[in-house]
């Protein structure tokens, strides 16, 4: 069902129920002043006949139940009149009175029935007489439905009308958005640019920048990935063709000279598996896969099994220092992802530290945070190429590195609401690598 066609129907029904109930009580109300209306002729109509028998002294001669007509007794035509004495002796009547006669005992309005046919009548004592005037219930609801009907079809006119007129009204409404499908689907696939729609409702403002905001983050994302597809294939066609020329070498030599070339062509083999590597694990950090295995480690054995993993396993120039007081509660992030990051960060430091100089790995614990201090000792940073350091491929000067380390630190960072800060001194590089504790 569109949209259109569903406003229109739910506004339409609570129209609808508004419009019965107002009238119906309209008309309930109009039913109730039109019958008082007619029991006031009633009254009206038998006061006149009373002033009439007043100015006719002799009317007990004319015999009893005497006939008059009803221009005779001065009442309407079609309502009945009847004249009886205390007794009950009809002295009389009009031409439309029943042949039974009306009770007339009590003065005021009665309902009553006389041979299958209802009547409403109203009687006045007016010294020695009963004038009882009155007219049929079938007549009264005949009027009534005639009065009901005439004042119901403006009411359905303008019901119609209302609905036609929210149809439209809702149609019209609606133009904006109709305009918004109009121009996305006359775009191209390959079209990212903003949309730009004016004049525009502000309920539509929302929607319209949320859009706009997907298109940007498409983009951004489709950048980055060609930026990564182009960067990756120049960084893996380098040790590509340092492999093929050692291997060439090897292939047209002999002694020293093969080895030494079969060797730089399994080192350019090792470069080129740690670039896949760390490739793939930056696309599943960035990517939706889940890394949570259900285990939980605490600060100090995320900082274990890190050293473990430093540098592929030749970690002996690491110091890990340990806070007193350091709280051993789990940090709130897969494990593997906090040894990914923590490792990737000693593996910067240990390659830009001498081979002489220790690296230091200090853990303290500030309330429900841990941070995980790494230091060097090699060549300071400056300010200008800080910001470059989490930048995928970017490598300081010669930097033996593929420049994806720091890269899949800072999608981590952002992936688990970790912090992430560096600190360039004359005497080495100090990072701060920050995590939450599970409450």
């Amino acid at each position: 069902m569109s949209l259109r066609l569903r406003l229109t129907f739910k506004l339409g029904a609570a129209f609808v129920l508004i419009w019965a109930l107002a009238a119906a009580w309209m008309l309930n109300d109009l039913r109730n002043q039109m019958m008082f209306s007619l029991d006031q002729r009633l009254v009206a109509s038998a006061r006149m006949v009373a002033g009439l028998m007043e100015q006719m002294p002799g009317l007990s001669s004319t015999g009893e139940g005497a006939h008059f007509s009803a221009e005779q007794l001065n009442v309407p035509g079609g309502m009945a009149c009847q004249v009886s004495s205390l007794r009950g002796v009809v002295l009389a009547r009009s031409h439309t009175t029943p042949d039974q006669g009306l009770e007339s005992r009590k003065s005021g309005f009665r309902d009553q029935m006389i041979d299958g046919v209802g009547w409403r009548s109203f009687t006045l004592s007016r010294g020695d007489l009963f004038i009882t005037t009155a007219d049929r219930q079938v007549e009264r609801e005949a009027l009534n439905l005639s009065i009901l009907l005439a004042a119901s079809v403006p009411v359905g006119v303008a019901l119609l009308g209302c609905l036609c007129l929210l149809w439209l009204g809702i149609g019209q409404s609606l133009l904006p958005l109709n305009r918004m499908r109009d121009a996305l689907m006359r775009r191209s696939a390959d079209s990212l640019e903003p949309l730009q729609i004016s004049p525009l409702p502000s309920e539509l403002k929302p929607l319209l920048d949320t859009q706009n905001q997907l298109l940007q983050r498409i983009a951004k994302t489709i950048e980055r990935e060609r930026r990564l597809t182009g960067d990756a294939a120049h960084e893996l066609r380098s040790p590509l063709t340092a492999i093929k020329t050692h291997l060439q070498v090897a292939r047209m030599t002999e002694g020293a000279a093969r080895d030494q070339s079969l060797a730089h062509a399994e080192e350019g083999a090792d470069r080129l598996h740690r670039t896949l590597e760390q490739l793939l694990l930056l696309a599943r950090v960035e990517g939706s896969l889940s890394f949570d295995d259900g285990l939980q480690s605490s600060a100090e054995q995320v900082a274990q099994l890190a050293i473990q993993d430093a540098n592929g396993g030749e970690n002996q120039r690491i110091d890990l220092i340990l806070a007193d007081g350091l709280s051993d509660k789990p940090v709130e992030m897969p494990v593997g992802l906090a040894v990914a990051a923590l490792r990737n960060l000693l593996d910067n430091a240990l390659r830009h530290t001498p081979p002489d100089t220790r690296v230091e790995l200090s853990v303290s614990s500030t309330g429900d945070n841990v941070v995980f201090r790494v230091r060097d000792h090699g060549a300071p940073i400056s300010s200008e190429d800080l910001q470059h350091l989490t930048q995928r491929f970017w490598r300081n000067g010669n930097s033996p590195g593929c420049g994806l380390g720091l890269a899949i630190v800072q999608a981590i960072v952002q992936r688990c609401s970790c912090s992430l800060k560096f600190d360039s001194q004359a005497d080495g590089m100090r990072v701060d690598l920050g995590m939450p504790l599970r409450r």
